[in-house]
């Protein structure tokens, strides 16, 4: 098997928004993503959650791991850390108006979390330009075929008030995740990109299947993925294993 030269994703966009259905792994997506491009030292980066709807896998859960990196988070601090509630911080705004660098929006999922990004659609769009992509996987009820896939679109960009602008591939299973599924995911978003026009951003791939990628695996970029986002229980059995 010959392995593949892997292309890393680019955007000429500035900010970059990430939605997707419940269960897309959208977060871990954009965790990954600041990860990565903030490897560009040269480039300051701001990861701003605004996912509303899931108490478990939100990009607050990553702080200590992204501010080491030097990537900036905006999320609730302190007591509203792990809050359920429609808080939209003032950075939000200012974070979208006065960029610093990159800006990553991680945004809740479906047209519930949605619901947070149409608020702030005026300012989106006078902030001259982004690139909104929508986080496909194919192991999810609502994405698991082309039509379920174009309905969770539709519903995301009624509610946002925005469209999409891209495609990401990223059909997992948590760890249960082998090349088999990665490749099921790339082939439904090339569907989908196929059918509306959009193009395939990149897909992602865990660390530990990039050397099972062939030289024609992926006709698009391939964003490589650690697993940052855990379960309460998980990260209390990391601490006690430290």
């Amino acid at each position: 098997m010959e392995k593949a030269e892997i292309r890393y994703p680019t955007f000429p966009q500035k900010i970059i928004i990430l939605v997707g259905g419940f269960g897309s792994g959208k977060t871990e997506v954009s965790v990954n993503l600041a990860k990565f491009l903030v490897s560009d030292k040269e480039t300051p980066l701001t990861i701003v959650d605004l996912d509303l709807v899931n108490p478990y896998f939100r990009t607050r859960e990553a702080i200590l791991e992204m501010e080491a990196l030097g990537i900036r988070v905006v999320a609730p601090q302190g007591g509203q850390t792990y809050a359920d509630l429609p808080i939209l911080l003032p950075e939000v705004k200012g974070a979208i108006e006065h960029p610093q660098g990159r800006l990553i929006l991680d945004v809740g999922g479906d047209s519930q979390g949605a619901k947070s990004l149409g608020s702030l659609a005026a300012v989106l769009d006078g902030a001259g330009g982004y690139e909104m992509l929508a986080v496909l996987n194919s192991r999810r009820p609502q994405t698991a075929d082309a039509a379920g896939c174009r309905q969770t679109m539709a519903r995301i960009e009624a509610t946002s008030k925005l469209r999409f602008t891209g495609l990401v591939a990223n059909s997992h299973m948590i760890d249960e995740t082998d090349m088999a599924v990665v490749v099921e995911g790339y082939e439904l978003a090339c569907q989908i990109s196929k059918e509306t026009g959009l193009p395939l951003a990149f897909v992602s791939v865990r660390n530990s299947l990039l050397e099972q990628i062939e030289s024609d695996g992926f006709d698009c970029p391939i964003l490589p993925l650690s697993r940052s986002m855990l379960k309460p229980w998980e990260r209390k059995e990391n601490q006690a294993e430290k």
